[in-house]
């Protein structure tokens, strides 16, 4: 090697100071490079969670009304006092002399007892009326007394028909009327006969006799 001018610009001659400030560097470096600490921002982010609380409608009381006053209480009736003295003039007063030979006449009132009338007239009683004789009397009544009218000979009208009436407590018919007829002349003839019936045997009813409906079919046939 080439030998160098001088000593001052020599860097061989100053290698081991470089080498020391190296390491102290390099040491220096190593510490701070332990001793450094990394501060990080932790944003910490806080939910808070609020439950949703419902609220409660508290009902309005309202204060009970108080019930009205009773009404005051009527007047009491005004009372009229009257004087029990009440004079009264002009009055003659007949003197009538009793002993015990006066004789007192009673006369007895007599009380008469209207009998009403029953009026209700039944359909259902414990003794039927009848006509005297029977039913054959019945059905010869009839036959004997009808005529077969002429208008309804003609057109050929025939038929039965209904007849009610009341048999009344003394037996006597009464109300007849036509409950269905044929026409021709036959509900007229059927009406004429039953009312000059003679009397019945009355209906009973607990051993009274009583009004009492009853119907009778007449019967109009042709030969």
């Amino acid at each position: 090697m080439d030998k160098k001018k001088s000593d001052n610009v020599n860097l061989e001659l100053k290698k081991p100071m470089f080498i020391r400030i190296g390491l102290i560097v390099a040491l220096a470096l190593t510490i701070v490079a332990f001793e450094w600490r990394t501060y990080e921002r932790v944003a910490v982010q806080r939910d808070f969670i609020v439950d949703e609380i419902e609220e409660e409608e508290i009902p309005i009381t309202e204060r009970e009304k108080e019930p009205p006053p009773p009404p005051p209480p009527p007047p009491p009736p005004i009372i009229e006092v009257v004087e029990d003295e009440v004079i009264v003039e002009d009055v003659e007063i007949e003197e009538i002399e009793v002993d015990e030979d006066t004789e007192v006449e009673i006369q007895e009132i007599e009380i008469v007892e209207e009998e009403v009338e029953e009026e209700t007239i039944f359909r259902v009683v414990e003794q039927n009326p009848s006509f005297k004789g029977g039913d054959a009397a019945l059905v010869k009544y009839m036959q004997s007394n009808i005529v077969y009218p002429a208008m309804a000979r003609e057109n050929n009208i025939s038929g039965k028909v209904y007849v009610e009436f009341v048999v009344n407590p003394d037996g006597r018919v009464t109300n007849a009327k036509i409950l269905k007829g044929v026409g021709g002349g036959c509900d007229e003839e059927a009406l004429r006969v039953v009312n000059k019936m003679p009397k019945w045997n009355p209906g009973k009813q607990r051993g009274k006799p009583v009004k009492v409906y009853c119907t009778l079919p007449v019967n109009f046939g042709l030969k």
